[in-house]
């Protein structure tokens, strides 16, 4: 006998059924069945569908999306433009270099200027390389001021003079352009030659190519050997191709004052003729010397003052050690008490780095921090219209319960919605936020570097937006009592 479905029977019929029978009625599939289409491309295009029935609203919905992702995105690329800007002008000037200077005598109880003490020498350059193993490569410099160079009926005031080793180069990470650099031989022997940078070759040489050509700096001679590579401008805006380096022992002793028969060498003695230290009336005990004689004809005192060394850790971690070992060797070398102050100073380029690294870093995330404030707001202002959005559906929500809908499947779509929102909006933020980088860029000079990371943090960010945002709207419709909502108006 068939079964009637008469008001008592009705009555006993379990929830579940209730929503069995009307699936029946509306061919709908079974509740494993319909949850597997709603986890398919269906969720994501009812969602779809959802948004578009008001573009509008939509787009304002992920405009503070989109102002939030930009500032992130412009911020970033102009903070690591900035990082790379100045890691680029550190490493120009030799990187983990470290810089020893002589210090600043007292004489009659005032203090003189820094780096006029006569206390560094080559033989501190040379203990340092065989005493110091943290130490990796050493170079003494030599600085030639207020010089001229002249090349034909060319005449040029170079910005430095420097005398150096080859272990200069290598320091400063300057390769040769054209032509060679010059050799340790060449450095003993204090042979006239010289390195010139790209602003020489362009103001002394205009433009061509320097090599096998005699300039004349102080009346003496030298023979350009190499083209230094182009550097271009440091970040305190010095010229580092408006230089001219040569052996360091050329430098000092043809350049300084030390040549022989020089009114300003105090060896001027040392460089009379025989003749006139041993006097012999009639006879004479030596040839007369050669007019060029004086000129090329170099004493070498047992002390010579060096203005400047330079060296590097053997790796970036050991130059604090390093430094550490050269203040010990040169205070025991200059035979300085316990209690007396160091007659050099040491300037360490890595810490510089690293200070002005950690200083650009907190201003690109203190303007990080402000940009994440404008995507919090964009964030509550999607969740805001989500919320309004269940609100205005709540008959469409109970009517996809009546028919089947779990709350899941609810839950799902909402946030589906909401992540969708985030997404587009973090997609046009991004390119909106590297447009404005390029334009600052473009206008005002500034150093932007695109970041991957940025951008792939960015859309992580933007998802993440939507997901935390968007749940308690989501989690509010698919809570709704279908019976409720099915009577709202």
């Amino acid at each position: 006998m068939q079964k009637q479905f008469d008001g008592p029977v009705f009555s006993k019929i379990h929830p579940s059924e209730h929503n069995i029978l009307a699936r029946r009625a509306f061919d709908i599939k079974s509740p494993e069945e319909s949850f597997v289409m709603m986890k398919s491309t269906t969720t994501v295009k009812v969602a779809i569908k959802a948004l578009l029935r008001n573009p509008t609203r939509a787009l304002l919905t992920t405009l503070g999306i989109v102002i939030g992702i930009a500032a992130v995105i412009a911020m970033m690329e102009i903070g690591k433009g900035s990082s790379e800007s100045i890691r680029t002008s550190i490493e120009k000037m030799g990187a983990n270099t470290v810089l020893v200077m002589p210090g600043a005598p007292r004489m009659g109880g005032v203090r003189q200027s820094s780096g006029s003490q006569l206390s560094l020498t080559q033989e501190d350059c040379r203990a340092i390389l065989r005493d110091c193993p943290h130490v990796g490569q050493v170079a003494p410099v030599v600085s030639v001021s207020s010089c001229q160079a002249i090349f034909g009926s060319e005449n040029y005031s170079p910005n430095r003079v420097n005398g150096s080793t080859p272990a200069f180069l290598e320091i400063r990470n300057w390769s040769i352009a054209e032509g060679r650099s010059f050799t340790t031989q060449e450095v003993e022997n204090s042979s006239r030659v010289c390195l010139v940078g790209s602003t020489i070759v362009r103001e002394l040489f205009k433009g061509e190519s320097p090599i096998d050509c005699e300039l004349r700096i102080k009346n003496t001679s030298f023979h350009v050997i190499g083209v230094l590579k182009s550097k271009g401008a440091n970040m305190m805006g010095f010229d580092e191709d408006d230089v001219i380096i040569m052996p360091w022992t050329t430098a000092r002793m043809r350049l300084s004052g030390l040549k022989s028969g020089s009114s300003e060498s105090t060896t001027s003695t040392a460089a009379s003729t025989p003749g006139e230290l041993y006097s012999a009336t009639g006879v004479a005990l030596y040839p007369e010397p050669v007019s060029s004689m004086v000129t090329d004809t170099l004493l070498k005192p047992k002390f010579i003052n060096i203005d400047q060394i330079l060296f590097t850790g053997r790796d970036s971690a050991s130059v604090n050690a390093a430094v550490d070992e050269v203040t010990q060797l040169l205070r025991e070398r200059h035979r300085l008490k316990a209690d007396q102050p160091n007659d050099f100073h040491i300037r360490n380029s890595a810490e510089f780095m690293r200070m002005l690294t950690g200083t650009s870093t907190v201003m690109t995330n203190l303007l990080l921090a402000v940009a994440l404030i404008s995507l919090i707001v964009g964030g509550v202002g999607i969740m805001n219209i989500m919320l309004v959005s269940v609100t205005e559906r709540t008959r469409e929500i109970g009517l996809r319960m009546a028919v089947g809908a779990r709350s899941r499947d609810i839950l799902k779509q909402f946030l589906i919605e909401s992540v969708i929102l985030c997404l587009v909006g973090g997609i046009i933020g991004i390119l909106l936020g590297h447009g404005a980088a390029l334009l600052v860029e473009k206008y005002l000079n500034w150093p932007v570097a695109s970041s991957t990371v940025a951008v792939i943090s960015a859309v992580g960010v933007s998802a993440a937006v939507g997901v935390l945002f968007g749940f308690y709207p989501a989690w509010k419709a698919a809570n709704l009592d279908p019976i409720d909502a099915l009577r709202y108006e």
